[in-house]
């Protein structure tokens, strides 16, 4: 059924049909009526509209020091593809500005969501025939969803087992809000105190947010204490800059009276005084992996792997050295 036969049925020009079926003005009540009529009688449906030549990258927040990695990591498979590469900031389950029906609308070639997608997203998308990858995801998700991640437990347990190396027997934790990812970095470092059979009590852990500003109060905290630590190892990159600062106001050097470790690698931290030792998430890679994955879902293939990790690396630099001894 095409919409020259329609309008030939109802004795009018297929503009007029095309009026109609996208609900706009120009046509009288009678026509309208007449054309709805033919349509619901032929049961006829707008065809789909094809998918734009698009890869849609969804962050929350682009403040984030790591965004500039995954977008290249993305860019790189787009310009392979020969595919646009659009970037969105929006908060999915905000009511105030741009949202997944925004995306929707676009109906890019596949969307890569940074940290999470509800379940109510993930149904549109599916519903649309939009496929999707979840990169770096901070929620449980179901088995079926296709996501990219990295090796958290074993970076957090290199970072620790670095420390223990060099004679730390204090290593206190800054960690991160009950995220999977935060969860299986501290779950890291418990595995190796146990396995070096410290006792926890002597290795405290602070949870707070992932920001230099919560990192620098855990760590003032932290350092005050009449046991202070002679390591910490923080959940991320900002938390690690926000103990930097707070053993500076304390009178502590880096790495002589305490050493630091971080987790992520972003660029900047290899220009902090001291440069910082850090995990190594392998961002841009990361995000080549969930672009790849995201168009191969859209082609139709079949995929050995729905979710993957990519693996950490412990990056070595100057904020760690052996404890000072007393």
């Amino acid at each position: 059924m095409t919409i020259a036969y329609i309008a030939e049925s109802a004795g009018v020009s297929v503009p007029t049909v095309s009026k109609v079926l996208n609900g706009r003005s120009g046509v009288s009540d009678e026509t309208r009526a007449r054309v709805e009529e033919l349509i619901h009688r032929y049961g006829y449906r707008k065809p789909p509209k094809s998918r734009s030549n698009l890869v849609e990258l969804v962050f929350r927040e682009l403040e984030s020091m790591w965004a500039v990695e995954i977008i290249r990591g993305v860019e790189r498979v787009a310009r392979r593809n020969r595919i646009g590469v659009l970037v969105s900031e929006f908060g999915l389950h905000d009511s105030t500005g741009m949202t997944i029906d925004d995306t929707v609308g676009r109906r890019p070639q596949c969307v890569l969501s940074v940290a999470q997608l509800s379940e109510a997203e993930r149904e549109q998308l599916t519903a649309k025939g939009i496929p999707f990858v979840v990169f770096d995801p901070i929620d449980e998700l179901p088995d079926d969803v296709p996501f990219v991640g990295a090796t958290n437990w074993r970076g957090g347990q290199a970072a620790t087992r670095h420390l223990l190396g060099l004679g730390h027997r204090h290593i206190a934790m800054i960690s991160g809000p009950d995220h999977p990812f935060c969860r299986a970095r501290l779950s890291g470092y418990l595995s190796a105190l146990a396995e070096a059979g410290l006792p926890l009590d002597s290795c405290p852990v602070v949870k707070t947010q992932l920001t230099r500003e919560h990192g620098y109060a855990a760590a003032r905290e932290l350092l005050s204490r009449p046991e202070r630590p002679t390591a910490v190892f923080t959940a991320n990159d900002m938390q690690a800059h926000g103990v930097y600062q707070a053993a500076r106001e304390l009178g502590l050097r880096i790495p002589h009276d305490l050493s630091v470790v971080g987790f992520d690698d972003v660029p900047a931290v290899a220009w902090m005084d001291p440069p910082l030792t850090t995990v190594h998430q392998p961002l841009a890679e990361m995000a080549t992996a969930a672009t790849e994955l995201a168009l191969a879902l859209g082609r139709g293939e079949q995929v050995p792997q729905r979710g993957l990790e990519i693996a950490t690396t412990l990056t070595l630099r100057e904020s760690t050295a052996p404890p000072k001894e007393e």
